[in-house]
């Protein structure tokens, strides 16, 4: 079938491309990119985190919404457990704090389970079959994927099973092959049994054994589906992630902001600082995106998300579990039982009812306003998908601009900002992919260079 598919990583991207190719859909696709992302992109994404996958179905002209974020234990540990440590971008610091005290409910195989049942048409055993072969084979890694190693070790390897997981003592290196074979014996066993082994029996014990979540608390957990925010831009209509997660809002917040202007730097700091003061709290972590069209016009746009890592990982079963908790305790965002709190925004761009544009991002708190740049940038710009994502980024936060271009430095310089020059591209300005389809039906996709995204247009 013909489509295209932007992602995280080139194995992620070509997984749902052959998806496409022998002709599953847009949903088929975007499930086996997601599973090949959990070996891939291990450290920002698996089975232990959450996530969003929003769906755009041709033949109803509908838009769907499955929230499977993360949920708080109904007794989180005290957050006196939590661990304090810091990831070094190079020019900004961020503190994470992690451990099992940060561990949330996981929630992404039962939502990717739930969108297979709902629209799925490949066999699900067939689309988790390459993610198995990958985490049992290994992956060898490349420059940006090494680098997410490096700057995420104090994470990763805290604990001994971390240790054990992602590193010989020391980070994964360019050319290094990260395998994980109890984590495909982990998915055969999904395969075989469904995403509903990990909330039950077996698995569910080893879980709550090991991390402050009860048997319990995986029982209770749910899929919910939420009706789409939606958003007037430029005579297209976004639809986005609602509440409870803020990134979707956030989004509006920007480019309503944005109005009809001309997106020229100066305005966008204007939007992003809109962005900032809507956001009354924070929510962090390392997220992965992907964005999937099909030939029939269906859209899939998933972001899901470890957090930042909490370097626990599930004795004999290679699953690596969020740091959620960890990211939200400062802000009074505990409540047991109910959802954690999101910045993550899966989007569609409509034109007439049509998808224009498929859009996520990673990047923590700054996920918003990267999003918020491409929309701008193919909407009002009126740059093509792949040059939009390459296009220089600032983001702008408590007056301080970071640029990674040093014209825009100097006008937002000029302007009365304070500027923070970057000296290359950096995934600190976060992770988009994007899928672009023109108004004669063609087709093209980006992954973000700054976290050695790809993506693969499937023409027939």
């Amino acid at each position: 079938m013909r489509g295209a598919v932007a992602a995280g990583h080139l194995l992620t991207a070509e997984a749902g491309a052959e998806v496409l190719r022998a002709g599953g859909n847009a949903v088929d696709a975007c499930i086996a990119a997601a599973a090949v992302s959990w070996v891939c992109e291990s450290p920002l994404t698996g089975p232990g985190g959450g996530g969003f996958l929003l769906v755009h179905r041709s033949d109803e002209g509908r838009t769907h919404l499955l929230d499977f974020f993360v949920a708080v234990p109904l007794r989180p540990a005290p957050t006196t457990e939590l661990l304090e440590l810091v990831v070094d971008f190079g020019d900004y610091q961020q503190v994470f704090y992690s451990g099992a005290a940060s561990v949330a409910v996981p929630g992404v195989a039962l939502g990717v389970g739930e969108a297979h049942a709902r629209w799925g048409s490949v066999p699900w055993a067939e689309l988790l079959a390459p993610a198995a072969r990958l985490a049992r084979e290994g992956v060898v890694l490349d420059e940006p994927h090494a680098y997410l190693h490096r700057i995420l070790d104090p994470l990763l390897r805290h604990s001994p099973e971390g240790d054990a997981l992602y590193g010989p003592g020391r980070p994964l290196e360019v050319g290094e092959r990260f395998a994980a074979p109890e984590l495909a014996a982990t998915l055969d066993r999904i395969a075989a049994e469904g995403a509903g082994c990990l909330y039950r029996g077996e698995l569910a014990e080893r879980i709550a054994a090991h991390v402050p979540i009860t048997v319990d608390d995986l029982a209770r957990y749910r899929v919910i589906e939420r009706e789409p925010l939606e958003v007037r831009y430029r005579g297209d209509e976004l639809r986005t992630n609602p509440p409870p997660s803020r990134g979707g809002s956030l989004l509006a917040v920007g480019l309503e902001s944005l109005g009809d202007a001309e997106a020229t730097p100066l305005a966008m700091a204007r939007a992003m600082e809109a962005q900032e003061a809507a956001r009354n709290a924070e929510a962090a972590g390392g997220t992965t995106h992907i964005s999937v069209v099909d030939g029939h016009g269906n859209a899939a746009s998933l972001s899901c998300s470890l957090g930042s890592a909490s370097g626990v990982v599930v004795p004999g079963t290679g699953l690596a579990l969020n740091n959620m908790l960890g990211e939200t305790h400062l802000a009074g965002e505990e409540r047991p039982g109910e959802r954690v709190i999101s910045l993550m925004a899966p989007s569609v761009l409509l034109r007439d009812g049509r998808p224009r544009l498929v859009v996520g991002s990673a990047g923590s708190r700054r996920l918003h306003g990267a999003m918020l740049q491409i929309v701008a940038n193919v909407a009002a710009r009126g740059l093509g998908v792949v040059q939009a994502v390459d296009a220089p980024r600032i983001h702008v936060e408590a007056g301080i601009a970071h640029c990674e271009d040093p014209a825009v430095a100097d006008e937002l310089e000029a302007g009365g900002y304070t500027v923070v020059r970057w000296q290359e591209q950096n995934l600190f300005f976060g992770g988009v992919s994007a899928v672009e389809i023109g108004d004669d039906g063609s087709l093209a996709a980006a992954g973000d260079p700054r976290r050695g995204g790809a993506a693969v247009v499937v023409d027939a």
